[in-house]
C-alpha cells in the first residue's frame, strides 16, 4: 500500500466526463458464505435496495447495473469513448448520431436487443439524467431505423453528446428491453433484465443483505482489452455474491479467515490489521478519489433562504470532517473546488472559511441578520456507512456552535437514500440536508455534476431552481475552447458557492482489499468482477 499521495499529482487529465456511497449491516454469520472455487464472495460499501439504476444516483445500484446491463458506449482509463454495445457516426453538422449495435447482442430472457430497446431506454434515462436532459432539449428526434440501426438527430450542434453518453456514472444510459424502459421514469422497474455479462437471480435476493449474479452464458464480449468500462467482459467465474457485514472489523475478520474473497472499502485506520496478513492484498483501486459534500433542500425552510444557506457554508470545516472521517492526512485533501481539485476545471473560488476551519461567529452573525427564527434543521445522519457516518456529527455540531436548531436523526443509508426524494415538509418526513460523497469523474464539469442542475423538480435531490447555473451550463456547451471552457468553470464555481448549491467538503480515498487467490480486478473507479479470475 503506497504512503502519501495528493489528488493533485495524480489527476492531470485533459477532459473529464461523468450519488452518492453507501453501506452495509449483516444478520448472517459470515462463515455461512464461504463458497467454492467459482464463487467470488464479496462485501460491498452497502447493501443493495434499490435496484432501478435511473431513479438513483447511489453507487451500489450503479455497481449492481454494471453487472447485468450494458451500455451503448464506455470509456476507456483515458476517458475516451469507446464502443460498447455499438458503434456511431456523426454527421458533418454535428446534428445526426447514427448508433449501431454490434451483433451477438441479447437479453437474459434470450430475445435479442434491438434499436428500439435502445432508443427507449435512452429516452427514459433522459428524463432523469442532468447531461441527458440537456440533450434532449435540443433533441428533435431519436428514433430505431431498423433492427440494429438508431438515429439521434439533433436542432443544433451539441459537442458533449458522445461524452455524456459514455461516462461511467451518475447516470450511464444502461440498456434494458423497451417493455421495462416504457416504465415512468419517476416509477421503480419491477423486472431487472439486461445483456450484460451476469444475471440477477432475483429469488436469492434479500434486500440489503444479499444479492447473487451468475454468468450469462450468452453475452458475447468485445476484443478489445479491457480498459475502465470498455473493452471485453470476460466472466471466469460461475457466481458472484454480494454479502453485507455488520461492520468492518468482522468483514476483516472474515477476509483473513477466506470466509470472504473481497472488501470493497477498507477503514483507513484499520489497514495495518490486512497489511499484516501474507494471504490478503491491500491496494488503492481508484485512481481518483471521492469528494465528499453537503446538500440543502431549497424547498423548505429554513434551506428556502440564502443567507440562512450561506451561514451553513460558512459553519462548517474541511478538516474538522476530514480528520475525523479519515484520519490520516495521507489520505485525504482539502479542497474548495466544485469540479475536484486536479482537474482541469478547478478553481476554488468561494471556499475560504471552508478551507480555513469554518468561521462561527461569521455564520452566527449571517445567522441573525438573515432572520433565523430556530426552525428545526432536520439532518438525516446514516450510521451504517463507514464513509458518511462522520460528517453529519460534525457537521450538527459546528452548525449548532453557529446557532442553528439540529435534529439529528440517525437511520440507515438506504432510508436515506429513500427520503431524500421526498419533497414533503421537514417534519411530515421530508429532510433539510444529508451529506453524501461521488467519485471525482462525477463531478469534474458542469454537465456531469448533477449538484448544479438548476431545473428545480427536474433536477436532483434538493431541487434548486437556478435560472443563472442553467445559463452558464448552456454557456459551457457553447464554449469553443478549453480556455473559453474554463472561464465558464470559474464562474459557475463562484455562482455555485454563492448560492451554496452545495458544499464541498474536500476529497478522499479508500482501499480495497481481496485475497491474494482473486486476480484480474480492473483498476478503475466503479468496482467491477467482469476480467476477475478466482484459483483453488
Amino acid at each position: 500500500m503506497s504512503g502519501a499521495f495528493s489528488s493533485r499529482s495524480l489527476v492531470r487529465l485533459g477532459t473529464f466526463t461523468a450519488g452518492a456511497l453507501l453501506a452495509a449491516t449483516l444478520l448472517t454469520p459470515p462463515t455461512a458464505f464461504a463458497q467454492d472455487g467459482k464463487t467470488i464472495t464479496g462485501v460491498m460499501h452497502s447493501g443493495l435496495r434499490v435496484l432501478d439504476p435511473v431513479i438513483t444516483t447511489a453507487h451500489i445500484t450503479r455497481n449492481h447495473a454494471y453487472m447485468i446491463y450494458d451500455v451503448l458506449l464506455a470509456q476507456n482509463d483515458k476517458f475516451e469513448p469507446q464502443p460498447q454495445m455499438a458503434d456511431w457516426e456523426v454527421s458533418d453538422d454535428g446534428l445526426v448520431y447514427t448508433f449501431t449495435l454490434r451483433d451477438g447482442l441479447v437479453f437474459h430472457d434470450g430475445e435479442p436487443v434491438t434499436a428500439e430497446d435502445a432508443v427507449a431506454s435512452l429516452k427514459r434515462w433522459g428524463e432523469r439524467d442532468s447531461g441527458g436532459q440537456l440533450i434532449f432539449d435540443v433533441t428533435e428526434s431519436l428514433e430505431a431505423d431498423d433492427e440494429k440501426t438508431l438515429t439521434w438527430t439533433l436542432s443544433e450542434p451539441f459537442a458533449p453528446l458522445i461524452a455524456i453518453i459514455s461516462k461511467q456514472s451518475a447516470l450511464p444510459p444502461f440498456i434494458m428491453p423497451k417493455r421495462i424502459a416504457e416504465t415512468s421514469a419517476d416509477t421503480p422497474i419491477e423486472e431487472h433484465i439486461g445483456s450484460g455479462p451476469f444475471v440477477f437471480v432475483a429469488d436469492e435476493f434479500d434486500p440489503g443483505q444479499r444479492v447473487v449474479y451468475e454468468r450469462f452464458e450468452d453475452y458475447v464480449p468485445r476484443e478489445e482489452e479491457p480498459s475502465w468500462m470498455a473493452g471485453g467482459k470476460h466472466v471466469y467465474v460461475d457466481r458472484v455474491v454480494w454479502v453485507n457485514m455488520a461492520d468492518q472489523q468482522t468483514a476483516i475478520n472474515a477476509l483473513g479467515a477466506g470466509e470472504i474473497d473481497y472488501i470493497e472499502q477498507v477503514q483507513v485506520d484499520l489497514l495495518p490489521i490486512l497489511e499484516a496478513n501474507p494471504d490478503v492484498t491491500v491496494e488503492r483501486r481508484d485512481p481518483l478519489g471521492y469528494q465528499t459534500m453537503g446538500r440543502m433542500n431549497f424547498k423548505h425552510p429554513p434551506f428556502d433562504n440564502k443567507e440562512i444557506r450561506q451561514a451553513a457554508l460558512m459553519a462548517l470545516s474541511q478538516e474538522d470532517i476530514l480528520a475525523t472521517l479519515i484520519g490520516n492526512p495521507d489520505y485525504y485533501e482539502l479542497c474548495g473546488a466544485i469540479f475536484g481539485c486536479g482537474t482541469p476545471l478547478a478553481d476554488e473560488t468561494g471556499a475560504d472559511t471552508l478551507l480555513s476551519g469554518g468561521d462561527p461567529e461569521g455564520a452566527a452573525s449571517l445567522l441573525e441578520e438573515a432572520g433565523y427564527d430556530g426552525t428545526p434543521v432536520v439532518l438525516m445522519a446514516p450510521t451504517d456507512v463507514t464513509t458518511l457516518d462522520d460528517q453529519p456529527v460534525v457537521a450538527a455540531q459546528a452548525l449548532r456552535n453557529a446557532g442553528f436548531n439540529v435534529d439529528l436523526q440517525p437511520m440507515d443509508w438506504q432510508s436515506v437514500v429513500t427520503r431524500r426524494a421526498s419533497m414533503d415538509p421537514p417534519s411530515e418526513g421530508g429532510w433539510n440536508i444529508f451529506f453524501t460523497n461521488w467519485m471525482l469523474p462525477e463531478v469534474a464539469d458542469p454537465l456531469i455534476n448533477v449538484m448544479l442542475n438548476g431545473r428545480g423538480e427536474d433536477g436532483w435531490f434538493g431541487w434548486p431552481e437556478d435560472e443563472r447555473a442553467e445559463e452558464l451550463r448552456a454557456n459551457f456547451i457553447a464554449a469553443g475552447t478549453p480556455e473559453e471552457q474554463l472561464k465558464v468553470a470559474q464562474e459557475l464555481q463562484a455562482h455555485a458557492l454563492d448560492e451554496v448549491l452545495y458544499v464541498p467538503l474536500g476529497q478522499y480515498f479508500m482501499p480495497q482489499a481481496r485475497r491474494n487467490n482473486i486476480s484480474g480486478m480492473i483498476p478503475a473507479p466503479v468496482p467491477v468482477f467482469w476480467n476477475v479470475q478466482k484459483e483453488d
